[in-house]
């Protein structure tokens, strides 16, 4: 194919013409455009799509994570796609893997019969990337079908920023269930919900509350990791940010991916104007969330909202009326776990599992003894307690 007609293909870009503003694409349309003008600039814009090669790293998958990243006419009827979608599509991925298979020979020889410039053929040279791992709309379609696609395939977790807009997490917390130990019961009811969910059937919004350092934050991103490979995403989201709601409910809505919108250490004041908001999304607003998303929050606080005693005064109706308040939103999550302190047993379970998980090598009532130790020393038992007692004799060990 020759570089002035695939220029033209280029910009005929149909089915994946959002990829025409990736800097890669960019700058290949760019250098086959300064083809068409003069010597000086197309060794410019040569040397711009060097830098953009080098800067980009591996190139075809550069451009497959443009792709896969896409949302466009095919990922919109994804179900049952026309076959003229899929022939542009064709068209489109014929175009890139013709860009792909480009090497810096291939330039220089085109620019070389075009302005008879003896100094392009100092320019530096590049090899040609591998194309693509699909040829067809039909393939591209299953490919869409399986892995998913649009912004949230770039990573399993997301940030939610106080604009409203998500940012993937690039290196998100890795714990899993098998790090966690005790807690079975607790756990297994989490999961029950969230395979529901991810099978489309009815799933509620949870509320996992109690004592600190009792492993709930933990447990929620454990289970978005374990199922991370069926297409579950975690979005963290802070309190504060409970107002960008429907925002997210926009971005979430036409996604292929299921979302678990995680809300860390949920505490309201009496006058937040938050409470009234978040009961509103979970159940009583106008505007219902999507299908594909469920609420799970974490707390140490039953009721999620400070009490004092002047809460409490006043007549019987008052009170009622006071005591409902406090209680509706704790209501409106279908299921509420309790994570509370373990006993001295659980406790010495949770060490035991860890030390073995760790190999950390101690008679058993030595170990007992020392982590009971760290626990009167770190004001009580906990799973944290736990954790961070066997961190601190992972590294006592190293040190000898």
């Amino acid at each position: 194919m020759e570089l002035s007609a695939l220029s033209l293909r280029l910009r005929a870009l149909s089915v994946l013409r959002g990829l025409l503003s990736h800097p890669l694409v960019r700058a290949y349309g760019d250098t086959l455009t300064a083809l068409d003008g003069t010597a000086a600039d197309f060794a410019d814009r040569y040397g711009a799509l060097c830098a953009t090669r080098f800067s980009c790293g591996d190139i075809a998958q550069a451009v497959l994570d443009a792709v896969h990243f896409d949302t466009n006419t095919l990922t919109d009827t994804i179900n049952a796609p026309e076959a003229a979608v899929l022939n542009a599509a064709t068209h489109d991925l014929d175009v890139l893997n013709a860009l792909l298979a480009l090497d810096g020979e291939a330039f220089k020889s085109a620019a070389a019969d075009k302005f008879y410039e003896p100094a392009l053929e100092d320019l530096p040279d590049f090899e040609a990337a591998d194309s693509l791992p699909f040829s067809t709309g039909a393939a591209l379609a299953d490919y869409y079908r399986e892995e998913g696609y649009g912004f949230f395939a770039q990573s399993s977790a997301f940030a939610m920023q106080d604009d409203g807009s998500a940012t993937p997490i690039v290196h998100p917390d890795a714990i899993r269930l098998h790090d966690l130990p005790g807690y079975e019961m607790q756990k297994q009811k989490i999961l029950k919900n969230t395979l529901a969910f991810l099978d489309g059937r009815d799933a509620n919004n949870i509320l996992l509350y109690g004592d600190k350092g009792t492993g709930k934050s933990s447990t929620v991103k454990a289970v978005a990791n374990e199922y991370a490979d069926r297409g579950l995403k975690i979005i963290e989201m802070s309190p504060r940010q409970i107002t960008n709601f429907p925002k997210l409910f926009e971005q979430t809505l036409r996604s292929p991916f299921r979302f678990i919108v995680f809300l860390d250490d949920l505490t309201f004041s009496s006058e937040d104007d938050n409470f009234a908001a978040l009961k509103a999304f979970i159940e009583g607003g106008l505007a219902g969330k999507p299908s594909n998303l469920v609420i799970y929050a974490t707390s140490n606080r039953r009721h999620l909202i400070r009490e004092s005693m002047a809460d409490r005064q006043g007549d019987e109706v008052r009170v009622r009326d006071t005591l409902e308040t406090v209680t509706s939103l704790s209501d409106r999550f279908g299921l509420e776990i309790t994570f509370s302190v373990p006993d001295k047993d659980e406790y010495l379970y949770i060490v035991e599992q860890l030390a073995k998980e760790n190999d950390l090598n101690l008679d058993i009532d030595e170990l007992h003894l020392l982590a009971e130790r760290f626990a009167l020393r770190r004001n009580g038992r906990s799973p944290r307690t736990a954790r961070q007692f066997i961190s601190q004799q992972l590294a006592e060990q190293y040190g000898k």
